[in-house]
């Protein structure tokens, strides 16, 4: 469920089925969220070339004897051609797993050292204000035996009134949001009345195909948060389409 306030390629074959429409290198996420590959440098044949460069050898095409070469690179480590291919994506996603992936992208400087990330920020724009609102089946529960993470979903019954909640918070802070901001206060210190962390925001985040994929390893996994586990899955999706070489053999 998404809550806005208005005042008053051929698909991989691996693709999951929710994320299977994949629209102008776009993927729906979530309610409201989307993922989208803007730009990309290079292709599968550029991590050859970065590895061959020592035998001055260039190629095009690849071919089958490429392909190995790549399996033997990634199974054996050797991931620094695989960084000389990068990706660029705008990603629409709420707050909380926009911080998730900017702990991520800071945590893995020894994966890749050029992650370049630009967000858009409430302090200079004052678009319309959109809210993740899980569905009264979507509540999860807290695992017993587990710090982080979560459960089975919760009664529905209980659902429904969480969500309800949700909505009535979502709608008075917008209200305050709004009457601050016609009051003549600052963007910036207006928006300290909206809720936060469920809150849609927009950033663009460059990363290495290495990096791409170190990503996608830890966050499709069952221990991440599903809300970004979705968001690695159509990472993964996307990536495929640009790099199908790289991604299949990532996927062995």
């Amino acid at each position: 469920m998404r809550f806005a306030w208005f005042g008053d390629i051929s698909p991989p074959s691996f693709l999951e089925p929710n994320l299977r429409r994949i629209m102008n290198n776009k993927i729906d996420v979530l309610d409201g969220g989307y993922i989208r590959l803007v730009d990309t440098l290079g292709d599968d044949a550029s991590v050859v070339n970065a590895a061959r460069v020592s035998y001055d050898k260039e190629i095009e095409v690849l071919e089958e004897r490429d392909e190995k070469l790549m399996v033997w690179l990634w199974k054996n480590e050797h991931t620094s051609p695989f960084r000389h291919a990068a990706l660029t994506f705008e990603v629409y996603a709420p707050l909380f797993v926009a911080r998730q992936w900017w702990k991520y992208a800071v945590g893995s400087s020894h994966v890749d050292d050029q992650n370049g990330w630009n967000e858009s920020s409430r302090r200079y724009i004052t678009e319309n204000e959109e809210f993740y609102v899980p569905m009264d089946t979507e509540w999860r529960s807290k695992p017993e035996n587990s710090k982080q993470g979560s459960g089975e979903p919760v009664e529905e019954f209980i659902g429904k009134e969480l969500t309800d909640k949700l909505i009535k918070t979502i709608s008075l802070g917008t209200s305050l949001y709004h009457e601050a901001m016609d009051a003549g206060v600052a963007p910036e210190l207006a928006r300290l009345f909206l809720p936060a962390y469920g809150m849609y925001v927009r950033w663009r985040w460059t990363v290495s195909l290495h990096g791409a994929m170190h990503f996608i390893q830890q966050r499709v996994e069952h221990d991440a948060q599903k809300e970004i586990q979705d968001y690695a899955k159509a990472t993964r999706d996307l990536v495929a389409t640009a790099f199908p070489t790289t991604s299949r053999i990532f996927l062995q």
